[in-house]
């Protein structure tokens, strides 16, 4: 009998030991990425300064160039593909790329499906109109019969919402830069998005400013899947050296709170 007891542990015993060896072996992204020697990253080029193709045909902007070189550290080159906004996040769950590098905000509902890196950069979030608007500040907006552009499926669209509800929130395809081209026709009143696109609008199209005041913070964070753990700290560990080196503050220097990427690619 006691024999018979010992075998029973023993065959517990393993099984046991089997299934925890098989709970630990599991997909790991970033070793993934390092094997094949390749990055696949979502992004949506739509217009600077986050993600553009500049005057000599070539894809650039802050997050693409955050990207490779986080791809240069990994030892890996990156496949950028290119989505648009509504596309990029079913594009990460269904494994066609590893993560999103993008203006995108960590929103609670994001959350639920998706695991964020620590945020990267706080923008602010403003409200820009046509030369011909009274408007002086964004809360000028908060009225009945204003149409107010955001990107569709962006977290502009609940900051609005939620700041400004009695005006009219109205969703276009086509990003930041469909939104401003809306605003130059007459098609919506006014437009909300982060203050460097903001600003960048101001100088491609004649008269258009931006408002008085900041409607909210906008943090931004690129994106992977629940289970990518390994990814994530791997990510956060690469922003906090850039920021200690200072590397990221002067990316943001240049891409965002200045127009000085503008002499080099535009």
């Amino acid at each position: 009998m006691k024999t018979l007891r010992n075998s029973v542990f023993a065959a517990i015993a393993c099984l046991a030991a089997q299934l925890s060896g098989a709970s630990v072996v599991q997909a790991d992204t970033l070793s993934d990425i390092v094997d094949r020697g390749t990055v696949k990253v979502a992004v949506q080029t739509q217009g600077p300064p986050y993600s553009f193709v500049d005057k000599n045909g070539e894809r650039t902007g802050m997050a693409v160039e955050l990207v490779r070189m986080m791809a240069e550290d990994m030892g890996v080159t990156v496949e950028f593909s290119d989505y648009e906004w509504k596309g990029l996040i079913p594009a990460l769950l269904s494994k066609k790329v590893d993560f999103i590098a993008a203006d995108m905000s960590p929103t609670p509902q994001r959350a639920l499906q998706l695991l964020f890196t620590d945020p990267f950069y706080e923008s602010d979030i403003v409200a820009y109109v046509r030369g011909d608007s009274p408007a002086k500040t964004w809360q000028d907006l908060d009225k009945d019969g204003i149409q107010i552009g955001v990107p569709q499926a962006s977290s502009h669209v609940k900051y609005s919402r939620d700041n400004m509800p009695k005006s009219t929130v109205v969703e276009l395809s086509g990003g930041s830069p469909a939104v401003a081209q809306a605003l130059s026709v007459g098609r919506v009143d006014a437009g909300v998005t982060a203050r460097g696109i903001a600003a960048q609008f101001t100088r491609e199209f004649e008269g258009m400013r931006i408002l008085d005041g900041v409607i909210v913070k906008g943090a931004m964070s690129f994106p992977v899947r629940p289970d990518d753990t390994h990814l994530a700290a791997w990510i956060n560990n690469w922003f906090r050296i850039k920021k200690a080196d200072r590397t990221l503050e002067r990316m943001i220097d240049y891409w965002v709170l200045t127009d000085a990427w503008e002499a080099d690619h535009k």
